[in-house]
């Protein structure tokens, strides 16, 4: 359609003229002037430029306003930031995330002098590695990363998207905690309102197990909102500059009067090696960006859906030397990353909670290109006996590998529980109970391999054979037992044991060993189907490679009860 005209001095005006017809009319549109020459157009085009735009002021301000708030405080903190050795939040961002799909709320907090952009947390959603993820970032920028109602009501309101989407959740943290100021808050304003404040962590529970939730520590998080990473799957901090805790250095020592600094009192080391709260410690930024990137890998979007596969590698050491790993003595002590390393995928081994009740290691790697969760005793530490700790440790991670569909492969190779006054105290039995319900009743598919020892309640939290495995493979240097050798012979003949000594002494106790181990020979328990298969050590990869793909289908069953009062 065509539309003539004799004057048009006001160009802006043709073409809103111009684009409004057309838009009316759904056909393109040109105004021609009294020359001949085209004065403005509009219509159907597979690619528009510039024709047919039309900027009011009013738009022009409001894109003035969204990119002022876009900006933080950054250019009034950058000297801050530097100092602290911090990026910017949209710079994490950046490096994170493909591309940001779009935010929400960016006029929270907004005022005629702009003094808290973005109500300081930036939600939205966006894709990694072409995958739908929803996000929180807290500004450092804006009061110290600190949270308002707003921010509260924007994380609130991703958290139940991320819900409806049925996709992960990443929170960048960055946040000194509430804001406490009161000239923000409102008379009888608090945190324990119903739809405000807590309702943030009250969501993270109900998501727990529906979506993944990865946290990432780049700053001091203090009091309530501590919760928010441990209440995440999977907490990835960054040394010297992450650290939480349930009350801040200054009011620790005006209420207890402890003189401690952050880092002391929640830094990394606090919640790698002594809590148990940090599942991966980083050196720098670039280092959690590359680690939330790799445990999102392993994840699926929902508790629904199945992990992601990638292409198959050999593992980074021949499978076919496994047998010489694994010393004939069964006190001796190896390092069971030494049989890992023959049987996952070569770059995929991503271990959690290492310097956490290490008498087992934790965590998620590939056969054959599939996820897998492996729990492996440790004889290099303590000789593998499990500790309060590590039975901690072992029964979240198995119970969040079940969540989220990742099979589960445990390598068994231990004395049992410890034993002693110091971890009856710490609650051995208590802990060690969860670790033996998780495995009981996770339904993902299940290999127990026993490499070595397997003695006592040892091998029920290691998925042995009435612990609901799929599947128990035996190595042929297994020795399954009540108690070990040394153990057994005090427990049968210590009686005896009492009345002699010096070489005598000696001699007996071998002699009673020796007799004792004629019970506990895997070729003869293998016979009588104690285990279901004893496996050539150097044909044991295959065999993982064999069965996880042969119940990559198992089926989940009913739950016949409301859930198990055992808690984690």
């Amino acid at each position: 359609m065509r539309i003539n005209v004799e004057d048009a001095d006001d160009e802006e005006m043709a073409r809103a003229v111009v684009a409004a017809v057309s838009q009316h009319l759904g056909k393109p549109v040109e105004m021609v002037g009294g020359d001949g020459s085209t004065v403005a157009s509009a219509g159907e085009k597979d690619d528009w430029d510039d024709e047919g735009v039309v900027v009011t002021e009013r738009e022009e301000q409001l894109r003035e306003e969204i990119e002022e708030i876009m900006k933080g405080r950054k250019e009034d903190k950058q000297e801050k930031l530097d100092e602290l050795d911090k990026l910017f939040v949209r710079e994490r961002l950046d490096l994170l995330f493909d591309e940001i799909e779009f935010e929400d709320g960016t006029f929270a907090g907004f005022s005629d002098d702009d003094e808290l952009p973005a109500d300081g947390v930036i939600t939205g959603v966006g894709r990694i590695d072409g995958r739908k993820v929803c996000f929180t970032a807290n500004d450092y920028t804006v009061k110290a990363g600190t949270l308002g109602s707003d921010g509260a009501e924007k994380i609130i309101r991703i958290q139940e998207k991320a819900m409806r989407l049925g996709v992960p959740l990443v929170r960048l943290i960055d946040s000194a905690g509430a804001r406490l100021n009161q000239e923000e808050r409102d008379p009888g304003d608090t945190h324990a309102d119903r739809y405000t404040g807590g309702k943030m962590f009250y969501n993270q529970c109900r998501m727990s197990g529906k979506v993944p939730q990865i946290g990432v520590l780049y700053g001091p998080d203090i009091a309530g909102s501590a919760y928010t990473p441990v209440f995440c799957d999977y907490l990835i901090m960054v040394e010297d500059m992450g650290s939480m805790a349930i009350a801040s250095a200054r009011i620790v020592e005006a209420m207890i009067g402890e003189s401690v600094d952050m880092q002391e009192l929640g830094g990394a080391d606090v919640h790698s090696k002594h809590s148990g709260s940090a599942d991966i410690v980083v050196d720098d930024e670039e280092g959690a960006v590359e680690k939330t990137r790799q445990v999102l890998n392993y994840l699926p979007q929902n508790f629904r859906e199945k992990p992601p596969r990638a292409e198959p590698k050999q593992p980074e050491l021949n499978p076919k030397g496994l047998d010489a790993v694994i010393p004939e003595e069964s006190q001796k002590d190896y390092d069971v990353n030494e049989v890992i390393k023959r049987l996952i995928d070569r770059g995929s081994w991503q271990e959690m909670k290492p310097e956490y009740g290490s008498e087992i290691t934790t965590g998620i790697g590939r056969i054959a290109g599939r996820p897998v969760g492996v729990v492996a005793n440790q004889p290099n530490v303590n000789g593998g006996a499990i500790f309060p700790n590590a039975a901690d440790k072992a029964s979240g991670f198995v119970w969040t590998c079940d969540a989220y569909n990742i099979p589960l492969l445990y390598l068994c190779d231990t004395p049992g529980f410890m034993v002693g006054t110091k971890v009856e105290k710490e609650g051995v039995l208590r802990r060690g109970r969860k670790f033996i319900y998780a495995t009981s009743n996770a339904q993902v598919p299940k290999i127990s391999v026993l490499t070595r020892k397997a003695y006592g309640a040892g091998i029920y939290a290691m998925a042995g054979p009435s612990f609901g495995p799929d599947e128990v493979l035996a190595l042929p240097s297994t020795e399954i037992a009540v108690m070990g050798p040394e153990a057994a012979v005090h427990a049968l003949f210590g009686d005896k044991l009492k009345e002699m000594e010096g070489e005598a002494l000696e001699s007996t106790k071998e002699m009673f060993k020796q007799e004792y181990e004629k019970y506990i020979d895997i070729k003869k328990q293998a016979s009588q189907m104690e285990v279901d298969e004893l496996v050539p050590s150097g044909d044991l990869r295959e065999q993982l490679e064999a069965r996880f793909r042969v119940f990559e289908d198992k089926e989940r069953n009913e739950i016949d009860r409301h859930h198990g009062t055992v808690l984690f």
